[in-house]
């Protein structure tokens, strides 16, 4: 993923908390306070649409962070902090994208 917002499909497997692993994609990645945010798609439903019509799932925000040397996805607790996070991501995913230009 870059500074841009453009990433590369990447796939991630969550647990939620019956046990059951769901993948998900990375439909969108935004760098905000100095912590990085990714908007994860269940990748079935990523499979299906395209980015134009995002705004018709739920997606899931988590926040990347570090345990020891490794970078897990962890969930955004601050209910400030998501709501924040989750009006960028929002008004990133309703633009309207322009194919002609």
């Amino acid at each position: 993923m870059d500074e841009n917002n453009t990433y590369e499909s990447a796939l991630f497997t969550l647990t939620d908390e019956d046990g059951n692993e769901i993948d998900f994609e990375v439909i969108g990645q935004h760098e905000m306070n100095g912590e990085h945010y990714v908007a994860l798609l269940p990748a079935e439903e990523a499979e299906k649409e395209s980015s134009s019509d995002l705004t018709e799932y739920e997606y899931v925000i988590l926040k990347l962070a570090k345990d020891g040397d490794e970078e897990i996805l962890v969930t955004v607790d601050d209910d400030e902090e998501f709501d924040n996070v989750a009006d960028y991501f929002d008004d990133l995913f309703s633009q309207e994208i322009d194919y002609d230009n």
